[in-house]
């Protein structure tokens, strides 16, 4: 089966508008959800830049995507998502090819249920992959998003989430945002039915969690100062993605569950149609969510509203002030 197979993709793909004249950086675009948006607005005629960690896989599925569209201008960009140093290099060349500014930034890219350790930087290794560094990397690119959005009327920072935000907690713990790598309860998965209960799942839900509050503080304080750029969030239900089989190699899921688990999931390209459509949607506004309902695992993307677990202003500004903090630097719009 083709990655860009669907039950619901193609008709979302028949839908989209052109992207031509627009710049997009995805992150984590190596496969999975990821790579069929990068595969999309490519298609759609858009600059697209690849941000990824150096490797043969992210070299292949680059010259993939530049063999499949070899009349589009994509570049591999390297962006190593446990180095904020990597992150600020990347976002430096961003800048170099993007004078004319970024249409779309997707913080895509995240990793699930890994052992209890820390980064080169000192933070969980969750915590900074799927949010922190994505933070530091939208802190970096904002100018260019602002450059874009004043030149051709918006701009756009989707983030990328998941269940997962819903349990086993709805308010984020400081602790989890502290260089305490490595501290964070070890490495137990327990499960509870389908509930991931256990410290590798916790670790996991705060990403998650602090991604759609990263959304809902960013949004506020966009349209507070009357911003053009919008801010959005996604969620993927269960798709079939090497985020399952990582974890599985890293103990975080056993093997027969996971077989077991992923007979309900729906392909890469279906889970993608949350960040397409905030990505691509000309009807798509600051401050909503799209995936297959709010706890869906298949169908296609709809719109909902942020929710108020942690849409509120205490879990913002604990949000804010802990990611400030974790990259050394104020994030001021």
């Amino acid at each position: 089966m083709s990655e860009l197979d669907g039950v619901h993709y193609p008709t979302l793909r028949s839908q989209l508008p052109t992207m031509a004249g627009k710049t997009v950086c995805i992150t984590g675009t190596t496969s999975g959800t990821g790579y069929v948006a990068a595969h999309t607005v490519a298609s759609l005629g858009a600059k697209v830049l690849l941000l990824n960690r150096k490797s043969k896989r992210s070299a292949a599925s680059g010259a993939a995507l530049r063999e499949a569209f070899r009349q589009a201008e994509i570049h591999d960009v390297e962006c190593d998502l446990q180095s904020f140093a990597s992150v600020e290099e990347a976002a430096t060349r961003v800048e170099e090819l993007s004078p004319e500014g970024v249409h779309v930034l997707c913080n895509n890219a995240g990793v699930m249920a890994l052992p209890d350790q820390a980064t080169t930087d000192g933070f969980d290794v969750q915590m900074q992959t799927n949010h922190l560094s994505h933070f530091l990397l939208t802190r970096e690119l904002m100018p260019l998003l602002e450059r874009a959005a004043e030149a051709d009327g918006e701009a756009r920072v989707v983030n990328h989430s998941s269940s997962a935000r819903m349990f086993p907690k709805r308010h984020l713990l400081p602790a989890y945002f502290e260089a305490r790598g490595g501290e964070l309860g070890g490495d137990g998965n327990a499960l509870l039915g389908n509930l991931f209960l256990g410290p590798r799942w916790l670790r996991y839900n705060q990403s998650k969690l602090a991604n759609c509050a990263f959304t809902a503080a960013l949004h506020h304080r966009l349209q507070e100062r009357g911003s053009n750029v919008k801010a959005l969030v996604a969620h993927p239900g269960l798709a079939s993605t090497n985020l399952q089989k990582t974890s599985v190699k890293q103990g975080g899921m056993g093997e027969t569950f996971t077989r077991w688990f992923m007979k309900m999931s729906q392909t890469p390209a279906d889970g993608a149609l949350g960040i397409i459509s905030c990505m691509c949607l000309p009807s798509a506004e600051s401050g909503q969510f799209y995936g297959p309902g709010k706890m869906g695992t298949k169908g296609p993307a709809v719109s909902f509203d942020l929710e108020g677990f942690y849409d509120t202003e205490a879990q913002r500004e604990l949000l804010w002030t802990k990611s400030e903090e974790a990259i050394d630097r104020p994030f001021a719009l």
